[in-house]
């Protein structure tokens, strides 16, 4: 009983995630009908529309740090009810829009809402559950991503933009109808010296018989100790360390490319030549995308984080070299597949581990006291890294042409399996302690 109630609390404390991957994967089925004036009054110039695809990552940069401060002040479970109204209201925006500004606004203030849950999601999935399920259900955030861009697809692939809207616009409502009746983080409300309500909590998760007196003992240890300034927190060598291992994961997670590929897939299959209809090519790529994804949640307990990052990255690397090889020398060759297929390699290899294990990794690799700060930077700079990809791909593809665009994320995976290799410590099967230890040896 206890597994199976810490993943349904899990799954249901990341469906923020499905929220989010709603919002990443909506510029790629509606980009034809808005550019054509079918969806709104008025038609976005290519650089509004790069606004439109990219603002949202924006939005995303700007929530992480301020939803860490919120986290730890007011709770992991009532951050994330508090995010739902206004989640709900930026999509408002994008439904009602009159004028391009409404559309930019919306689309602010949902990736605003989005990557906020980028901090709260792990944090809360992680802190409930046991060392031996933290791995699995640290990737239910990625999974429920994965899951959202599909619906996005999917429904946007079928539906008018109006009624593809709407279908967005609910989903944050369903999340605040099912986690109003959620747990809060046993580790927070130990934290703030409510042990009663953190038993409770941790029953509620364990099951009504388990002995939680050992985990809460480590949970109200960690919430006694003498607290730091900020400053001492944030210059402690395992906690720069941490930082730069987090941070270097969410460079290489968004640098290799995955955005521009989700973001502009629609528009990559086109110029690929494809001879499937580009949104049945798009829907491909989400159902691949959520296969592997469940792979990795099948095997990181066994194989471990490391091993599933540096295949990652091979894959990665070798399909954004064939997407520039393609484009360099094979788009007259009939070959349109291979575009496709390359897509499909790229999703499958970050699905595995670049995609889910950054994530999970942010909220295993710093110590209780500084996680939801620190966690708040990683997560800063990943949506910093989107909004420069997203918004650069389409100009610099129009500039330098997509040959030198895939060269380049080609670079950036060679880079990121070297990282990996070399500095990347495995955490599999160890409690958050043990984790800190680890760092603070190789540290000295």
């Amino acid at each position: 009983m206890g597994a199976a109630a810490q993943f349904m609390v899990g799954f249901i404390g990341a469906l923020g995630a499905f929220c989010l991957g709603a919002v990443i994967g909506w510029s790629g089925p509606v980009e034809k009908e808005v550019k054509n004036s079918d969806a709104y009054d008025f038609t976005p110039g290519q650089t509004e529309w790069g606004l439109v695809g990219s603002l949202m990552t924006l939005g995303a940069a700007f929530s992480c740090i301020p939803v860490g401060v919120l986290i730890s002040k007011i709770g992991r479970k009532t951050t994330m009810l508090a995010l739902l109204p206004p989640f709900f209201i930026g999509w408002l925006l994008i439904i009602l829009a009159k004028h391009i500004a409404m559309l930019l606004v919306g689309r602010f203030i949902v990736g605003f809402c989005g990557g906020a849950f980028c901090v709260a999601c792990p944090m809360y999935v992680t802190e409930i559950a046991q060392v031996q399920y933290r791995g699995i259900m640290g990737c239910f955030f990625q999974l429920l991503i994965v899951f959202g861009i599909l619906y996005a697809f999917v429904v946007g692939g079928f539906v008018k933009a109006f009624y593809f809207n709407i279908a967005c616009a609910v989903l944050p409502v369903i999340f605040f109808v099912l986690l109003i009746w959620m747990p809060e983080s046993p580790v927070y409300l130990a934290q703030k010296g409510s042990p009663e309500k953190a038993e409770k909590s941790l029953k509620f998760l364990r099951g009504k018989d388990a002995d939680v007196g050992g985990e809460l003992k480590e949970m109200s240890a960690e919430g006694q100790k003498e607290k730091a300034s900020v400053g001492k927190l944030l210059c402690r060598k395992v906690t720069l360390k941490g930082l730069f291992l987090s941070i270097g994961l969410m460079l290489f997670q968004q640098m290799t490319g995955i955005n521009a590929i989700i973001f502009y897939t629609t528009f990559i299959f086109e110029k690929a030549g494809s001879t499937l209809e580009p949104r049945i090519s798009t829907i491909i790529v989400g159902i691949v995308q959520a296969i592997a994804t469940i792979v990795s949640i099948l095997v990181i307990e066994k194989i471990g984080r490391k091993i599933l990052l540096m295949v990652s990255a091979f894959l990665m690397g070798i399909s954004t070299l064939i997407m520039a090889i393609y484009f360099g020398l094979l788009m007259k060759s009939g070959v349109g597949w291979l575009a496709l297929m390359a897509v499909c390699i790229f999703i499958i290899g970050f699905s595995l581990g670049f995609g889910p294990v950054p994530w999970l990794m942010m909220a295993e690799l710093f110590a209780e006291d500084v996680k939801a700060l620190a966690g708040s930077i990683a997560g800063t700079t990943n949506w910093c890294f989107a909004f420069i990809v997203t918004l650069l791909f389409p100009v610099l593809n129009d500039s330098i042409g997509a040959t030198a665009c895939f060269a380049i994320f080609f670079g950036f995976s060679v880079a990121a399996f070297v990282f990996i290799l070399f500095l990347i410590p495995e955490t599999k099967g160890k409690t958050l302690n043990e984790i800190q230890a680890k760092l603070g040896q190789k540290a000295e």
